[in-house]
């Protein structure tokens, strides 16, 4: 396998990485890894290298930018592939934005969660939902459409129940199915 920089040599480095779901090799020589600083991990300037390989965009700035904040300059994060500080992310945006796009799918980083927590809140939000529009639906001296509303609160409180007494969920304390109802207890102290 030949370098992909010069095209002469065996390559003896490999980078991988992920540009929108695709993984790309790039397979270097010994002389063309050390130009680019990648066997000397303080020299290793990622940003520099997705620039030479035209991955990103050009971001030839007509003045150096630096960060307020802590001072870090545009060709320190050249050269590291890392900034400074959190104010370093909003100064040096428009170079990170094509650099993130080729490495990650999104953006924002949203997690991940197990998928019975998720379901559960799910319900959950379904079940303040159902709760606010039933208040309104009370204040608004709509019965018809309460009763309605109260039913589909039942049901979904049953399922909820039903999963947790099966052991898929943890039992949070006693909730209230309707938040303005008020217990015996509670009855007893007014």
């Amino acid at each position: 396998m030949f370098c992909n920089q010069c095209n002469k040599k065996e390559a003896t480095v490999f980078l991988t990485q992920i540009v929108e779901g695709k993984m790309q090799k790039m397979n270097f020589c010994e002389a063309c890894a050390q130009k680019k600083g990648i066997n000397d991990p303080a020299g290793f300037a990622l940003a520099e290298l997705l620039l030479g390989l035209g991955l990103t965009q050009d971001t030839a700035p007509t003045r150096e930018l630096t960060c307020s904040a802590c001072g870090f300059t545009q060709s320190q994060f050249k050269k590291t592939g890392r900034l400074g500080c959190g104010a370093c992310y909003d100064l040096f945006i428009e170079e990170l934005v094509p650099m993130l796009r080729n490495m990650h799918p999104c953006l924002a980083h949203v997690g991940k969660m197990p998928r019975r927590f998720a379901q559960e809140q799910k319900n959950q939000e379904s079940m303040k939902l159902l709760q606010k529009q039933l208040q309104k639906a009370i204040a608004d001296e709509e019965y018809e459409k309460a009763a309605q509303l109260r039913d589909e609160i039942v049901a979904l409180h049953q399922a909820l129940s039903a999963s947790a007494s099966e052991g898929h969920s943890k039992t949070r304390g006693e909730q209230k199915l309707f938040p303005f109802e008020v217990s015996t207890a509670e009855a007893e102290i007014h």
